[in-house]
């Protein structure tokens, strides 16, 4: 599972890198055409904004991996490290709960009604539901990155268990 969640990671750090290029060059395009040759681009605005799209959900989905979001490490410091742990695992199923019932399921259900209805964009001329398709993958991500945190964590708590009864019964000998 580690050596997934590492190539996982590498190829998120690529395709991020990539996106943000291609959104610096996108914009860079739209000011040189509107102020040098007054003449401004009709789809790098609405190119940007899918770009933003993407990046935000793909670096949310990595943010999340590298365990380098935002959090409230408060009461954790105060507890034990088991207690840390079970805390933590709880916040995972919450994600997990919120990752499925709104990027997956409500983000599969976008996709499809949008590509059902055959929306396009207006200056691209793309499908939506490719635009969208950011919804479930980054979804799927996240659920990778949540379960490994999961399982990580259930290994840790047998550690502490196991290191805690060792040491109960050296102490009664």
């Amino acid at each position: 599972m580690n050596r997934l969640i590492h190539t996982l990671n590498r190829i998120l750090e690529i395709i991020l890198i990539t996106i943000m290029g291609v959104l610096v060059v996108d914009v860079l395009w739209q000011i040189f055409s509107r102020f040098i040759l007054s003449n401004p681009s009709s789809f790098t605005d609405e190119l940007a904004r899918f770009l933003l799209i993407w990046v935000s959900l793909l670096g949310g989905a990595y943010m999340l991996g590298k365990r380098l979001h935002l959090s409230i490490d408060l009461l954790s410091h105060k507890l034990s490290q088991k207690q840390s742990l079970i805390i933590d695992s709880l916040a995972q199923v919450v994600i997990l709960i919120f990752v499925i019932s709104v990027l997956i399921i409500g983000g599969s259900r976008l996709v499809f009604v949008t590509l059902f209805l055959e929306q396009t964009s207006a200056a691209l001329n793309i499908p939506l539901g490719y635009v969208y398709s950011v919804l479930p993958i980054s979804g799927f991500i996240m659920i990778l990155y949540c379960i490994h945190f999961l399982i990580d964590n259930t290994r840790r708590i047998q550690v502490i268990k196991h290191s805690s009864y060792s040491l109960d019964k050296k102490e009664n000998q």
